[in-house]
């Protein structure tokens, strides 16, 4: 299963949810323990050769048990830099989620980090 989601604002925002739809907001899913295998951190933002530091942007990770919020508690990944037109991957280690357990992403801008998270039933 694969889920994608751009971070539209600069808030900590819920991208995928350990459930049968790993739908990362609203309905009714069903929980489900899942492995999630690679969480993908694309930088979609215009490069521009002359100033690297233009559409740059950090970005925070967390997992998060359910019914908690994104704190420093559980926060895993802390202002990793993604330069523009630059892709992240975290996928050396497999994470196992319970049922309901969530990941959740804050960026420093807006509207430069596509997040992909895919994961599998355990």
């Amino acid at each position: 299963m694969i889920n994608n989601q751009q971070l539209t604002t600069t808030s900590d925002t819920k991208v995928f949810t350990a459930s049968t739809t790993g739908a990362a907001l609203g309905g009714a899913v069903t929980a489900q323990n899942r492995a999630v295998t690679n969480i993908i951190l694309c930088n979609t933002g215009a490069v521009t050769i002359t100033d690297e530091s233009i559409n740059r942007t950090e970005v925070d990770l967390y997992l998060v048990k359910l019914g908690d919020a994104p704190v420093a508690a559980n926060k895993i990944v802390s202002s990793v830099t993604v330069p523009a037109g630059e892709t992240v991957f975290f996928s050396d280690e497999k994470i196992i989620l319970d049922g309901g357990d969530e990941v959740w992403v804050k960026a420093a801008d807006a509207n430069l980090i596509t997040v992909t998270v895919s994961s599998l039933p355990v």
